[in-house]
C-alpha cells in the first residue's frame, strides 16, 4: 500500500541538505516533480487513484495528513518533516488534508502527467480494485 522512507540528512555547521535520486532513495526514475503550498483551510486535494503511477510524497515544509485507502483497509497518515516521505505504489485513493498554513508538500512522479492514469470516481476505484484483486 506505502511505505515510509527516512532520508539521509547531510550538512554542517552551515544547515543541513537532503538529495533526492532516482533509482537511488526514490525507488524508480523521476519523471515529474511538483508541489502542493497556499492549500486554503479545510480543503482536501488528491481525491482520486493512480493506475500505473508511482508518487513519493514529502513535506519539506509544514505537515499534512494523507488518507490512504486500498480498497480494503484506510488509514491516515501525517508527513510533518523534510527527513521522512512516503511511497506510493499501486492502486491506492489518496486524500491530502490538514495542511499546516505554511506547508509545502512536494510529490516526484514515476511518469509525466496522464490523464488516463487517473481515477477520479471512488465507485469506478473500487470496481477495479476488486477486478485486479
Amino acid at each position: 500500500m506505502y511505505k515510509f522512507i527516512n532520508l539521509e540528512v547531510m550538512g554542517d555547521e552551515r544547515g543541513s541538505l537532503i538529495a533526492l535520486e532516482d533509482n537511488s532513495n526514490i525507488p524508480f526514475k523521476i519523471k515529474r516533480v511538483y508541489y502542493i503550498f497556499n492549500t486554503q483551510k479545510n480543503i482536501r486535494r488528491g481525491l482520486h487513484a493512480h493506475r500505473k503511477l508511482k508518487q513519493f510524497l514529502v513535506c519539506v515544509r509544514g505537515s499534512c495528513k494523507i488518507l490512504l485507502d486500498n480498497g480494503d483497509r484506510v488509514e491516515h497518515v501525517h508527513l510533518n518533516s523534510p527527513e521522512k516521505g512516503i511511497l506510493l505504489e499501486g492502486l491506492i485513493w489518496r486524500e491530502m488534508y490538514d495542511f499546516s498554513k505554511d506547508c509545502v508538500l512536494v510529490v516526484l512522479a514515476s511518469e509525466h502527467y496522464d490523464r488516463e492514469d487517473y481515477i477520479n470516481d471512488y465507485d469506478v476505484f473500487i470496481k477495479e480494485v476488486q477486478s485486479n484483486g
